[in-house]
């Protein structure tokens, strides 16, 4: 008896090692992908036929369904359509970390959840600091994300000189620092709200919630259910990504069976998410015209916030954090790790690409701040990959050096 639940629990932990291997695999492989169709979009916005190609992503769609009726633009399809997906997906690896992961006890959880307070308060700090009274204060936001996909696609160059206690504790992090993202956009960006549509997608929820209850283990109800209330939840004025990741906390997780729709829905969502939908979302939002005086532009007082809340901001912030969290016994560092490696980690954190620029778009209506904010972005998010990397690059060589010595 003894060896069977041995043997069964030998497999849950197998399983849920395959799973954050699979994860890391086409996240690092997407965050290539990013890079590549990042640069592409750019040069094809500022080239001859620049201006067809950002007009066909904001050429209009129509959908019709009995009596509803929506009309956006394709890079609003996007953003919110095919992104609720993305968030479903990142709710779903929050939902795993909690039940069985990096935030399955507080002993696990404190430092990576700390460390992302830490990079979200310094950069909102930062921007709020270089933009308060100004139209442009509602940017706060911008700084505070970080883009796993780029994170560890930087990271995975490395290879097998970085421990894997620090890819765990980044990608952590990076999951804490998106649920912070997520309850940000539900508070401070939410317009023109309709308690009538609200309240019906809550009452979705609730229905959804009841049948974790019961017990029904089918993905069909749960996603079906799910649509309806991303619908109403478009049209209450909250964002409609938050549908996602609702849905996600809505759907059985299952510790001890091979039976988890969770796990299931996970696996199918990987590859769709980080090979269709992330580089749609990156080809429509950086199909933009630079500005003629380039600098000018990153230097006003929303592009230095949102410059600075990355590059500085993210991983003083973590760094901070994490290191008063290990003095006063909260935390302990990860095995195999030290204050040098969590620092090139940290500053890994400061590529904010996609989730920075999706509350861009939330937070900005104005197109030249948008531009100036996404150029800002991509600017900040390439010196801290730079960075990242030379620091890794440089710790790991001298340790590899002091083990042949």
């Amino acid at each position: 008896m003894r060896k069977k639940i041995k043997n069964s629990f030998v497999k849950v932990k197998n399983n849920q090692l395959d799973l954050f291997r699979d994860f890391f695999e086409s996240e690092k492989s997407s965050g290539y992908i990013l890079i590549a169709l990042t640069i592409i979009s750019l040069v094809i916005a500022n080239g001859s036929g620049g201006s067809d190609y950002i007009n066909m992503w904001r050429s209009y769609l129509d959908f019709s369904f009995s009596e509803i009726h929506l009309r956006y633009s394709i890079e609003h399809w996007i953003n919110d359509g095919l992104m609720v997906i993305f968030f479903l997906l990142v709710g779903l690896e929050i939902e795993r970390e909690i039940y069985v992961g990096e935030l399955s006890s507080i002993k696990k959880a404190s430092l990576p959840i700390i460390a992302a307070l830490g990079g979200m308060v310094v950069p909102a700090a930062i921007h709020f600091t270089f933009n308060s009274g100004t139209p442009t204060q509602s940017g706060f936001g911008i700084p505070m994300a970080t883009d796993i996909a780029f994170a560890l696609g930087i990271l995975s160059l490395l290879g097998n000189r970085i421990p894997l206690t620090l890819k765990i504790f980044l990608t952590a992090l990076a999951i804490i620092d998106d649920l912070g993202a997520i309850i940000v956009i539900a508070i401070f960006y939410t317009n023109n709200l309709s308690i009538a549509y609200l309240l019906s997608s809550l009452g979705v929820f609730t229905i959804l919630l009841v049948l974790n209850k019961l017990g029904v283990n089918k993905l069909t109800p749960y996603l079906l259910l799910g649509v309806i209330m991303w619908y109403l939840m478009l049209k209450s004025g909250v964002h409609a990504t938050i549908s996602g990741v609702l849905l996600a906390f809505a759907i059985p997780f299952r510790k001890n069976t091979s039976q988890n729709i969770s796990y299931v829905l996970q696996e199918r969502l990987h590859k769709p998410v980080a090979f269709f939908i992330l580089p749609l979302f990156a080809l429509a939002n950086t199909a933009i015209l630079l500005p003629d005086n380039v600098v000018a532009s990153l230097t006003t007082d929303n592009s230095l916030g949102v410059i600075l809340g990355l590059f500085i901001g993210k991983p003083l912030g973590i760094l901070l954090f994490s290191f008063l969290s290990v003095v006063v016994g909260l935390s302990q560092l990860p095995n195999g790790t030290n204050w040098k490696l969590i620092g090139g980690a940290a500053s890994l954190a400061g590529i904010g690409f996609t989730m920075s620029i999706f509350i861009t778009n939330l937070a900005f209506s104005t197109e030249n701040v948008i531009v100036e904010s996404k150029m800002s972005i991509i600017v900040a998010s390439t010196i801290s990959a730079v960075m990242g990397i030379l620091i890794l690059t440089l710790i790991t060589k001298i340790k590899v050096k002091i083990n042949l010595d």
